[in-house]
């Protein structure tokens, strides 16, 4: 491991970030919900986080305090944590004061739970129409999948995620993306969602009630390229992206390992058998047309390709690739994120100090603005580790102004 840098900076006054003055409350638990408001908080925004008792997001084994888990660490980060218990009628009133004073509320809990509590857009909206509550959860909640209880598993296979990666794979039983994809598509759409929301609020000084179902999410995100030929109507032919879907979608082999390495074009094609030394590949028809019929001959392509990827090493490919704008990219194994040049150069895998859990590894805000810089200002707390801070501002905010009253 590398000698620790704390890529944790405290900003005075929390003044960093597009979104600083704003204020949100994360009512969410897993990931979805609170990776959402996590990027809101390295934007800038005041983060509280209402902590559920049970968040399964600080469940594991792998942890040096309870509950602070891998998990936890990455998509907790830039929150204050405050403990209620909003079966509680105590615990219930000091959340509706914090919600009363936020900009965003970001929840997944379901509509039935929310009406019970009090907390669903129409209460809430009548004691803070600037609120801007951001709900999602993993169908709409009109339909007939309302109440169903949804993970991103069953969101990849609702989204035809799964029947992407079969087709792709030409595998009898398909496996789920290796990722919480669902979850982290949705979280940034309720991010952008919300901001936009946002906008609205501050030039007309009314919030809005913002539905992120995740389904709906996933299956638009998938259909931008794959809807196909179902675009039109009558179909002139079926879903499915072609080139996503070519058999030869893949890593090649090289002389010492693997690369990413896709010639999109008939030039590229060419371009990389003469630097294999085939020449006689670049005569071949299939890579002398208009385009590429990966359809047709995707599977033929593709064997051509890999019959010469193993007579240069990975590095010579990158050289060659970049030198003729041929897509490549290397094959980096997640062991080895922390030594990669790239990953370590642009301080997205930092080492930093946690008051509680010791050193470990902050993965850094991939974006980057000129005038109000993102960044990691907090560690992710423990479970309710603001409860008094947040709630002795809570009580001075609702102390009387003496100088106005004189």
């Amino acid at each position: 491991m590398t000698a620790p840098t704390n890529s944790v900076t405290r900003a005075t006054g929390n003044k960093t970030g597009p979104l600083s003055g704003v204020r949100v409350i994360d009512m969410a638990t897993v990931v979805m919900g609170p990776y959402a408001a996590q990027i809101l908080g390295d934007l800038g925004a005041d983060v509280i986080k209402i902590e559920s008792p049970r968040d399964t997001v600080r469940n594991g084994t792998l942890h040096r305090t309870p509950g602070m888990t891998p998990l936890n660490l990455a998509v907790n980060r830039n929150k204050r944590s405050v403990s209620l218990d909003l079966k509680d009628d105590d615990g219930r009133a000091r959340a509706l004061e914090l919600i009363g004073g936020a900009d965003i509320l970001i929840t997944n809990m379901r509509i039935g739970a929310l009406q019970r509590l009090g907390m669903d857009y129409a209460s809430l909206a009548e004691a803070n129409p600037r609120l801007v509550y951001a709900h999602a959860q993993g169908f709409r909640p009109d339909s007939d999948r309302a109440e169903l209880a949804a993970y991103d598993e069953t969101v990849q296979a609702a989204s035809g995620l799964l029947d992407l990666a079969q087709r792709a794979g030409d595998i009898g039983t398909p496996a789920v993306l290796p990722s919480i994809f669902a979850d982290k598509v949705a979280a940034l759409t309720i991010v952008y969602s919300a901001m936009a929301a946002l906008v609205h609020q501050r030039a007309t000084g009314q919030g809005q009630l913002v539905e992120v179902p995740m389904a709906d999410t996933l299956l638009s995100f998938n259909l931008v390229e794959h809807l196909q030929g179902q675009t039109f109507e009558p179909a002139m032919g079926p879903t499915g992206f072609p080139q996503s879907l070519m058999k030869g979608h893949r890593a090649r082999p090289t002389k010492d390992g693997l690369a990413m390495i896709i010639p999109y074009t008939p030039q590229n094609c060419r371009d990389l058998f003469h630097a294999a030394g085939r020449p006689d590949l670049a005569e071949d028809p299939r890579v002398n047309g208009e385009f590429l019929d990966a359809r047709g001959d995707g599977e033929a392509i593709t064997e051509m390709i890999e019959s010469v990827t193993p007579e240069l090493t990975t590095a010579e490919w990158i050289e060659v690739c970049a030198k003729h704008s041929i897509p490549v990219g290397p094959v980096l194994r997640l062991d080895e994120a922390a030594t990669d040049p790239y990953v370590r150069e642009g301080g997205l895998l930092d080492v930093a100090e946690h008051p509680s859990e010791g050193t470990y590894r902050v993965i850094g805000v991939p974006m980057s603005f000129s005038a109000t810089p993102a960044s990691v200002r907090r560690h992710a707390p423990l479970p309710g580790q603001h409860t008094e801070e947040v709630l002795a501002e809570l009580a001075r905010r609702a102390e009387p102004d003496v100088h106005q009253e004189q």
